[in-house]
């Protein structure tokens, strides 16, 4: 069974309530319950945080916990935080970026990410079904079917 990682950065709390238009009506709460049924056979560990420190300290301890690999949505931090980069470029597990919107489509401050350069890729702009693509990448890459970081 693979352990997967899903962490959540700033504002995401808000999914479902916050510019719908945007980045849909799902709760984050609705996006967890997807991806366990989607993947039964994966255990997941779901964080949140507003905070910078809390999210690192997470990347941390997957590098220690035994975590086979992390999606990663960093929001706003994507484009402002060295210390998350480097907190990704620090752990010996896969860590795959997501974003609900495609990023490169919106303000041109959203198009840069400190973050992707450090991992094993990036999903933009396709709603929750990124979420998805993330895992099933991490789920596929120990049997060859996906090529490593």
């Amino acid at each position: 069974m693979k352990n997967i990682l899903v962490l959540n950065g700033p504002n995401l709390n808000l999914l479902g309530a916050r510019e719908p238009e945007t980045y849909g009506r799902a709760t984050l709460a609705d996006l967890e319950a997807g991806l366990r049924e989607a993947f039964p056979d994966v255990a997941f560990d779901f964080f949140q945080s507003n905070h910078e420190g809390a999210l690192i300290d997470r990347l941390h301890a997957a590098h220690t916990g035994g975590f086979d690999g992390v999606v990663f949505n960093p929001g706003g931090y994507t484009h402002t935080s060295v210390a998350l980069r480097d907190a990704v470029a620090a752990v010996a597990v896969p860590v795959v970026e997501v974003h609900l919107s495609n990023v490169h489509a919106r303000e041109r401050f959203r198009r840069r990410s400190m973050i992707a350069p450090v991992c094993a890729g990036q999903i933009s702009g396709l709603g929750a079904a990124g979420y998805h693509l993330a895992v099933r990448y991490l789920v596929e890459r120990e049997f060859g079917m996906a090529p490593e970081k």
